[in-house]
């Protein structure tokens, strides 16, 4: 008869969003990731097949949970450009905490780039999520008026994307809030 698993999956899966967060795959040791998450090593290798198929279904729930977020912030103001300013001035006001920590989307981007296939294809499907998000309201903004005449909405999308990877660097690299709501305000402006 097989053993019932003595933890809890999710907590288990976040804990290893966090080492590999903070280290990135290849700078992640199997036993960071066994203490982390409280589990032993044939635990995990029942749960998640080995390092990489934990590495593959933690970078699919990041993105998930990060793209959901910020989806979720963008739905907050009823007019387009004010949800994008709100949107990224949420993320620039998080807690110190939670603002220094790896964001593991930007960092398998710049890990793996376009090498690894499948870590390509999660980082393509978030990519998209966000770009649909963003699209969408540009385009109200731009039937209501809001949205500066000779803005491009397809070079817009990709502009404010990298703005907010710009945001999650800086952020990485201990830059304050009041200056990363700066940067949320200049990218917004910019659309104005």
């Amino acid at each position: 008869m097989a053993r019932h698993k003595e933890f809890d999956r999710d907590i288990a899966l976040h804990a290893a969003i966090g080492v590999f967060s903070e280290h990135g795959y290849e700078g992640t040791s199997t036993e960071e990731l066994l203490t982390a998450m409280k589990i032993s090593r044939q635990s995990m290798y029942d749960t998640f097949g080995d390092k990489r198929g934990l590495y593959l279904e933690a970078l699919k729930r990041y993105n998930v949970e990060s793209i959901d977020k910020i989806i979720a912030d963008l739905r907050r103001e009823d007019r387009p450009i004010e949800a994008l300013e709100g949107a990224l001035v949420a993320f620039a006001s998080r807690p110190a905490a939670e603002a220094r920590r790896c964001c593991l989307g930007v960092s398998a981007i710049c890990e793996f780039g376009r090498t690894d296939a499948e870590i390509a294809a999660l980082a393509d499907s978030a990519g998209h999520a966000l770009h649909a998000a963003i699209e969408s309201l540009l385009a109200e903004a731009r039937r209501t008026g809001e949205l500066a005449t000779d803005i491009d909405i397809t070079d817009a999308i990709p502009f404010l994307g990298a703005a907010l990877s710009g945001m999650k660097v800086s952020a990485r690299n201990g830059a304050p809030p009041e200056t990363l709501r700066g940067i949320a305000r200049m990218a917004i402006r910019s659309l104005r």
